[in-house]
């Protein structure tokens, strides 16, 4: 559906990162800037912004919310993002997770331009995988593809049996912070 209108963004900042000793991966500084300060850039003129995580300072302007059970995964960060959003079936969804470090404005341009009549469109890396956390949706389709029980669900489950544009990522573009080598290889080189 050309013209469709994106409704809002949802950021997911409230994982454990138990790889990085707990460490809150959206604040760590890549390239100069906090990891959710980079994720509320590339959404550009996408509002509202919904954070799903502990509040942080220093982020004017977005809307914060919490999972009903907080830490309980993705899928459960997702369903609060949604419940904070006012949007109709057809409005489109920006998705992005707090740590990622290559993710630019036209990393969301492309995602949304791709979705056409199909229920979202997600990025995929060099190795093929489907980054599930950078994407694009139609409003109405995530709602329905929710499960009864959100709390630790899988979030490839969920997403993976709708009608999913499948977008190839520019070198880099899809890296995220999951480890401290991984910190250490992609702030010396991201701009």
């Amino acid at each position: 559906m050309a013209g469709t209108e994106v409704a809002g963004g949802i950021i997911v900042a409230g994982g454990a990162a138990r790889r990085l000793s707990g460490v809150d991966k959206s604040v760590l500084v890549v390239g100069g800037k906090s990891l959710l300060a980079r994720a509320i850039e590339a959404l550009g003129e996408v509002s509202p912004i919904v954070v799903v995580g502990p509040e942080r300072a220093g982020f004017p302007g977005v809307v914060w919310t919490r999972e009903a059970e907080p830490g309980s995964g993705p899928v459960a960060a997702l369903a609060a993002g949604l419940d904070a959003l006012e949007t109709g079936a057809e409005g489109l969804v920006v998705v992005l997770a707090a740590d990622l470090a290559g993710v630019r404005r036209s990393t969301v341009d492309k995602v949304v331009a791709a979705v056409g009549r199909a229920d979202g469109a997600v990025l995929v890396d060099d190795t093929g995988h489907r980054q599930w956390l950078i994407g694009a949706w139609r409003a109405g389709s995530l709602r329905r593809a929710l499960p009864e029980r959100v709390a630790g669900a899988s979030l490839r489950r969920m997403l993976g049996g709708l009608e999913i544009v499948e977008v190839l990522a520019e070198q880099g573009e899809s890296a995220d912070i999951d480890t401290p080598e991984d910190l250490d290889r992609f702030t010396p080189v991201i701009p």
